[in-house]
């Protein structure tokens, strides 16, 4: 088997990698060449193919279509900050929203038969119509990012009722490790509470401190995504724990576990807030456990913890 993932150096492309190289896939890996490019998310994997491409360019997306002849497609490359869409919101459209359909095209073209998956996100929901949320969920995404993120959900699902494509979406709801990017927020809080109880950072700025999230680990949700391409027929599924936890628990847990009191070391400031919050995300996994025998195995505050002793450790 063959496999190809857009995002591949990121947090969930890189556990992907291993994911299917660990399955014997020979895997390709789609990474956009910057001035200094990060590849430390997989450098410890040699077998992983990296190819230089990008999703607002056509012809790179088709040329590795070509040279990677893939028997599965897994599209999680993204401008993936939320707040940043707020910032950049026509780049964020054209990666997100139009370098999936520049995929889905390419993947039409050149590898018919390929199997497709698509990174959709709780954040299409938004300003929550239904608690919890599930695949029949009304979405009122509430951020060019949701937006974008919609655009490529509902993209996915013309294509493969169009033209007959096994391309299925995972609404992944938030799912950290210890390689998420140091501007989410749960990164920035584990970050800070290892690096405040070394004496090395004297507070931590958040914004809101409110919004509920449902938290997974990557690990586990990368499962999901391939089950999802072993099934006879594509669909759609929400990934999810099922718990909610508010980002002032998450904060809680962390100064907890180094030994600390947060309200010593927590500030607030207008520059963190959203434009428009959403300010509850609680999926409604049925349908993967039950389609896909899918569960996860970490709990929320284990995720937390090991990002935390990883940080030490540094």
């Amino acid at each position: 088997m063959r496999a190809l993932i857009t995002g591949a150096t990121g947090q969930d492309g890189s556990y992907l990698s291993e994911l299917l190289l660990q399955k014997g896939y020979e895997v390709y890996g789609m990474f956009t060449q910057r001035a200094t490019p990060s590849t430390r998310n997989v450098d410890h994997l040699p077998e992983l193919k990296l190819l230089k491409g990008d999703l607002t360019d056509q012809g790179s997306i088709d040329a590795i279509m070509k040279e990677s002849e893939p028997d599965e497609v897994y599209n999680l490359g993204a401008q993936s900050f939320v707040k940043s869409s707020w910032d950049i919101p026509e780049y964020t459209g054209n990666v997100n929203a139009l370098g999936t359909l520049r995929v889905l095209d390419a993947i039409r073209k050149y590898s018919p038969y390929a199997r497709f998956y698509q990174a959709s996100t709780s954040e299409m929901f938004g300003q929550v119509q239904e608690v919890p949320q599930k695949e029949t969920t009304m979405f009122y995404p509430r951020s060019p990012y949701g937006v974008a993120k919609l655009y490529a959900h509902w993209m996915t699902i013309n294509y493969r009722e169009s033209f007959g494509m096994h391309a299925s979406c995972g609404i992944l709801f938030n799912h950290e490790s210890p390689r998420r990017g140091e501007h989410f927020v749960t990164r920035k809080i584990a970050l800070a509470a290892a690096r405040i109880s070394q004496k090395k950072q004297h507070e931590l700025v958040l914004g809101n401190l409110d919004p509920q999230r449902d938290i997974g680990h990557a690990k586990d949700y990368v499962r999901a995504m391939w089950l999802m391409l072993q099934q006879d027929d594509p669909d759609d599924y929400v990934i999810a724990t099922g718990e909610t936890h508010s980002i002032e628990e998450m904060v809680q847990v962390c100064f907890e576990y180094v030994n600390l009191d947060w309200k010593d070391y927590v500030r607030q400031d207008e520059e963190f807030m959203r434009p428009a919050e959403v300010n509850l995300l609680v999926g409604d996994p049925s349908k993967a456990k039950e389609k896909l025998s899918w569960e996860p195995e970490y709990t929320w505050k284990e995720i937390l913890q090991e990002m935390i002793d990883v940080e030490m450790k540094k």
